[in-house]
């Protein structure tokens, strides 16, 4: 098939006279559908992978409800024990690989390197995701699909032989189609790539990934059960002063995001100290997540239902409080315990319960100039998005493409914008430290855009005169 694309093109250059820019164009096209079928495939293992365990498929917290407690406190140990067992291999360094050419990340294969991922050691990353998902584990699905949609792009490129700079755009739009297949946000998934991973908006690279993530989301919508994974109800009119109550929940979001992130970075940092084997830390923290899951189940998974239900139900705030703290406390062991996953999804669910609370708290001081606690929550997705990843724009439009309100605009750009200055200046890691790091080297060129000659030049603590002779100057030397 490909050998037959690559004749195809040379017949189409010759015939068309197309540049490299409109045959990328052509190649964005095969990467979105690639990328949407990545996401399928590995959704469908996780389907395929929850039936194994407990006979249905479905919403995770689901499935833990109608386990036994027991069930519930075994399984995730033990799929974080096969998921320990399978990411071995991956960790293990084959002859020959380079630290800094080998990079398993998309982000990194794309920001620092040639844009080639190790096959293999993706594909066991992508296996051992999948059995800590479906077992339990507090983590996100998206991360790995994401990873699979890259690696897919990876493999066309090597295999048409591209050069290293569009080997990296390939990536970057299979990305972004993983990103829109995952969330069914195609503008979104276009500006998390150019802002986050290539770090600028040039129409030369942003062209291809919007094609990649259009071409994505519609061959997402053919596959039957596809629907977006937050189902949003309509956004509430705001009041004139309730814009305050928006930017002090900002501001939280601003602060808190970070923190969440040094935790699992923390929790991660010390596991990895200990001497134990990696099945039994990837064990050890599903067994974290089993214990809490028999008074909590709703800990369980990416959270998606949990987040839906908020979003269309009343919660109390004891109920709010629990699951916060609860999920909190799941996420950091599974994580922190260097399972693979994604961490999008569980920042949006912290923002999201915690922007309840705040909502309803704001309630119950102002009842009668205030939203309801759900257009807080909606906005604590998008604030505690941009804290976390330190990407405002990206968090702003994947909020508003879910909501497709308008009247979520102005307290979704006030929060995150404010949340995501906050985070900054905290200095604290981001979600990608790839953005933190460019973050710092354009303050750096800023500093010394403005930096004057006269400010890097000392005067001389010794001066020969010029009419010094040889042994004055040999007396000032030996002197000094």
């Amino acid at each position: 098939m490909l050998s037959f694309l690559l004749k195809l093109r040379t017949r189409a250059r010759n015939l068309f006279r197309l540049s490299d820019a409109h045959t990328m164009l052509v190649w964005s096209v095969i990467v979105g559908v690639a990328g949407a079928f990545a996401t399928v495939i590995f959704r469908e293992g996780i389907a395929l992978l929850q039936r194994l365990f407990s006979g249905t498929s479905g919403s995770l917290v689901e499935m833990a409800r109608h386990l036994p407690w027991q069930t519930r406190i075994w399984l995730p140990a033990a799929g974080g024990f096969i998921a320990g067992c399978l990411l071995m291999p991956a960790k293990r360094k084959a002859p020959g690989d380079d630290a800094r050419t080998v990079h398993t990340d998309y982000v990194e294969a794309v920001a620092i390197g040639d844009g080639v991922m190790p096959v293999g050691k993706s594909l066991w990353r992508g296996a051992s995701s999948l059995f800590t998902i479906a077992s339990g584990g507090s983590i996100g699905r998206e991360g790995p699909m994401v990873q699979l949609a890259a690696l897919a792009a990876s493999l066309i490129g090597r295999w048409v032989h591209f050069d290293p700079q569009r080997m990296r755009l390939l990536v970057a739009c299979g990305a972004a189609a993983g990103i829109t297949s995952a969330y069914n946000a195609p503008i979104a998934g276009a500006f998390f790539v150019t802002e986050i991973v290539l770090g600028s908006i040039v129409m030369e690279s942003f062209g291809p990934i919007v094609v990649s993530s259009v071409v994505a989301n519609i061959t997402m919508r053919e596959f039957a059960g596809y629907k977006p994974p937050y189902e949003m109800p309509p956004f509430p009119a705001i009041s004139g002063i309730e814009v305050v109550l928006f930017v002090v929940l900002g501001l939280l979001c601003g602060a808190l995001a970070p923190q969440f992130l040094a935790l699992l970075d923390g929790t991660k940092s010390r596991v990895a100290r200990l001497n134990l084997p990696l099945p039994v830390k990837f064990a050890l923290g599903g067994l974290v997540c089993g214990v809490i899951s028999v008074w909590t189940p709703e800990i369980w998974g990416n959270g998606y239902s949990v987040v839906n239900s908020i979003l269309h139900s009343p919660w109390t705030w004891t109920a709010l409080a629990t699951v916060l703290v609860f999920k909190l406390i799941a996420t950091t062991a599974t994580i922190g315990s260097g399972a693979v996953g994604g961490v999008f999804t569980p920042t949006l669910f912290m923002g999201a319960v915690f922007g309840s609370l705040f909502g309803q708290g704001m309630h119950a001081l102002f009842p009668h100039g205030t939203s309801a606690p759900y257009a807080y929550a909606m906005v604590g997705m998008g604030a505690f998005l941009a804290g976390a990843t330190q990407a405002p724009l990206m968090a702003i439009l994947m909020i508003f493409e879910m909501t497709l309100s308008y009247q979520a605009v102005l307290p979704l750009m006030l929060s995150c914008v404010v949340a995501y200055f906050v985070a900054r200046a905290t200095g604290k890691s981001s979600m990608y430290e790839i953005t933190l790091h460019r973050n710092r080297e354009v303050e750096e060129r800023t500093r010394l855009r403005a930096t004057q000659m006269r400010e890097l030049i000392r005067p001389a603590d010794t001066v020969v005169q010029a009419d010094a002779t040889v042994s004055d100057m040999t007396r000032v030397f030996l002197e000094y």
